[in-house]
């Protein structure tokens, strides 16, 4: 999701909370107080005063804590241990595409796979540990699963197989909360190696960072309360308040077309965000994508998604840009990653975290490779 400008919203830093133990668990040094934390208990008070909430559930309930936490920007560190369907093509064959990195015709091609080691691969085996920017509160993405306290998801699972590609042990991993506005800044700056959070690849974003091959296909869709006449991307949305997140593709979709909508004071750090300010009605719809927001309405049954995708984009890796051989050992792990049909990981990972909220996946993109 998302666009790379490296906006900053609310003032929040790309840096990292630590979190020891394999399973993720609190830093000793800050241990978490039983329930929520101080902040959202605070934030839960303030809404149920207001009465405004709608079919807010259990997992929507952990949501919320992990949105007020990851609001501030609380990075942490951890080792560890139609409606919403995608039309996604099966893995098909790897494509060469005659461009060169500047050249904008496939923003989605990338480097060839190698096994071979390099700098920044080299550095990651000194280290022991691969730092990764990830998501803590996106549902079955990447989120915090509150009974177990451990990092979990799509996106997560990903992360594991590079560190096990590298490192030799899918746990050998320090986790990075990083908001959306943030994804970028953190690999210029050195504060992760590499982001896995459902992060589209454009043409901006390939010259402010290197990316592996896609991983993943979504959309930009709207989401809203299913009794509100919003139908769409569309001029639907003429007057009303609609959230999304700085940083983000959507956000670059409103600003070309709002279709009439107010969207500038209704702009926050984090997508997750957008969904607690939709169940206190502090916004009338939110625009992100479809793979994030088809596990929000399954959090919520009182939203759906409303129209079809008006985009089509790619999640893919990022790492800082010009660190070609860790890219090359992504796509080496994504070769892998995708091989097997329906036994592959790739397979096994959607069936676990996305087929109940995006059905009718048969497998993943293609692999599209810079061949010039």
């Amino acid at each position: 999701m998302n666009s790379g400008n490296g906006r900053t919203t609310g003032g929040g830093s790309a840096r990292g909370v630590e979190m020891s133990g394999a399973n993720g668990s609190a830093d000793p040094a800050h241990p978490a107080a039983p329930g929520l934390p101080g902040p959202a208990r605070a934030a839960r008070r303030t809404r149920l005063g207001a009465g405004r909430l709608r079919g807010w559930g259990g997992v929507a309930g952990m949501a919320l804590a992990l949105a007020v936490a990851a609001g501030a920007l609380i990075p942490l560190t951890g080792h560890g241990g139609d409606g919403a369907a995608a039309s996604v093509a099966g893995p098909g064959l790897a494509q060469g595409v005659q461009a060169k990195a500047d050249d904008c015709k496939d923003p989605e091609a990338s480097l060839a796979p190698s096994s071979a080691d390099g700098p920044n691969v080299d550095a990651i085996k000194r280290r022991g540990k691969l730092i990764a920017g990830v998501d803590q509160n996106s549902f079955r993405w990447g989120y915090r699963n509150p009974t177990t306290r451990t990092l979990e998801g799509f996106d997560i699972d990903l992360v594991k197989a590079i560190a096990k590609n590298i490192l030799g042990d899918e746990n050998a991993v320090i986790y990075r909360a990083i908001p959306t506005s943030q994804r970028i800044p953190a690999l210029q700056n050195g504060t992760v190696d590499v982001v896995v959070r459902t992060m589209t690849v454009n043409c901006t974003r390939i010259k402010q960072a290197s990316f592996s091959t896609a991983y993943f296909e979504a959309g930009q869709q709207v989401l809203a309360p299913k009794a509100s006449a919003i139908t769409g991307f569309d001029d639907s949305l003429k007057g009303k308040r609609v959230c999304v997140a700085a940083g983000s593709t959507a956000f670059d979709a409103l600003k070309a077309n709002p279709h009439g909508a107010d969207y500038q004071d209704f702009t926050v750090p984090n997508q997750l965000d957008c969904l607690v300010r939709l169940q206190q009605n502090l916004v009338d719809a939110v625009v992100t994508d479809n793979a994030l927001a088809a596990g929000q309405a399954a959090q919520d049954p009182a939203v759906q998604l409303k129209g079809s995708p008006f985009t089509t984009e790619y999640y893919g890796a990022a790492v800082k840009l010009g660190n070609t051989d860790l890219v090359q050992r992504i796509n080496q792990v994504l070769v892998d990653y995708r091989g097997g049909g329906a036994n592959s990981p790739w397979m096994t990972a959607y069936r676990k975290w996305l087929a109940a909220d995006l059905p009718g996946i048969s497998g993943p993109p293609a692999p599209k490779y810079r061949t010039g």
